[in-house]
């Protein structure tokens, strides 16, 4: 499957399960989403179930929070990341506070499913990766598949979660791993691990990273598009490395993360989002406090600028081979 497939497939065997699960968003219905992830679902659990929402992100979500407390499973998609903000409010003030507000007496069990990242020409207002606003709020919990297998697995296990998820979906590997290269061919989940996903429920675990390839030359954290990237770089360099798939942000599989620093002295730290007060950042300050007696070198980090997503010069902004090749170099040197 590609991880549009999978994803549809989660929700469908969701949808078979639960009889309180239920999908709104814009064009998520007759049309099956932009990009198709709930393409047939209208048609086969009905439109009481699956339905079309206004174009209102606020809305959406606050929609969603009155769901969740009167005993359903809404799984909201918003089109595109950048436009989730104004229902930042409602997810923040409403939805992860409900269970600590409320003594436990209610919960939030909503799955926020968002398309997000660049690497497909979307420009400044399709293209952001806000992933760092929603690490920051006690309460919510953040998702990022790298693979179709993960992507349905990780979405199954958010669904049954009774916390508010935060589901975001690489949306440049949806049909295919991407290497970095833009202008090489681009290649599809078929023959790949990742594109095998099985038939039927299963769950992926929140909160447990996933090791890409086993290394002892230095440790790559990141999730989501830029693990292939930096599986690609490293590749081609000859380096053995351990790379580290977070799969989720929060909760966050540190001692995952530690384990690997601890055994290879070294450690780069890739995402695609602006840099300032970044995933990273956080992931840095935690690699520094609690592996510093084994450190090598300085934590290196690889990101987005601090600027809007350029339309035209976007793999400039983009994290490519070129700066993770140097970064390497820098920490193979130290």
């Amino acid at each position: 499957m590609n991880m549009i497939e999978a994803i549809n497939d989660a929700l469908d065997i969701m949808m078979g399960r639960d009889p309180d699960i239920v999908i709104l968003g814009e064009d998520v219905g007759y049309f099956g989403g932009v990009f198709r992830a709930t393409a047939g679902l209208q048609k086969k659990y009905g439109r009481n179930r699956v339905f079309d929402s206004p174009i209102n992100e606020c809305g959406i979500v606050g929609a969603a929070v009155g769901m969740a407390a009167y005993g359903l499973r809404p799984v909201p998609e918003i089109q595109f990341a950048d436009y989730i903000y104004p229902g930042l409010d409602q997810l923040v003030s409403e939805a992860a506070r409900m269970r600590y507000r409320s003594a436990g007496e209610f919960t939030s069990p909503i799955t926020i499913r968002s398309p997000f990242g660049g690497g497909i020409f979307g420009g400044q207002t399709h293209s952001q990766s806000p992933e760092a606003l929603f690490t920051h709020v006690a309460g919510l919990k953040t998702v990022i598949p790298a693979t179709p297998h993960d992507a349905k697995g990780l979405l199954i296990a958010a669904i049954e979660d009774n916390d508010p998820v935060i589901f975001f979906e690489p949306k440049r590997i949806y049909n295919g791993p991407f290497d970095g290269y833009y202008d090489k061919p681009s290649r599809t989940w078929k023959g790949h691990p990742g594109g095998l996903v099985p038939e039927g429920y299963y769950k992926t675990p929140l909160g447990k990273a996933r090791i890409v390839r086993e290394g002892s030359a230095m440790t790559v954290v990141s999730y989501g598009t830029m693990i292939h990237v930096a599986e690609a770089v490293l590749a081609e360099k000859g380096i053995d490395a351990e790379i580290i798939d977070l799969r989720t942000l929060v909760p966050l599989d540190m001692a995952t993360v530690e384990k690997s620093v601890e055994k290879t002295g070294k450690c780069l730290v890739i995402h695609e989002a602006t840099r300032t007060s970044g995933f990273g950042a956080e992931l840095v300050t935690l690699v520094q406090e609690r592996c510093f007696y084994h450190l090598e070198a300085p934590v290196e980090r690889v990101t987005g600028f601090d600027t809007p997503y350029p339309h035209s010069l976007e793999w400039a902004y983009f994290p490519g081979p070129v700066r993770i090749g140097e970064a390497v170099d820098r920490l193979m040197k130290e």
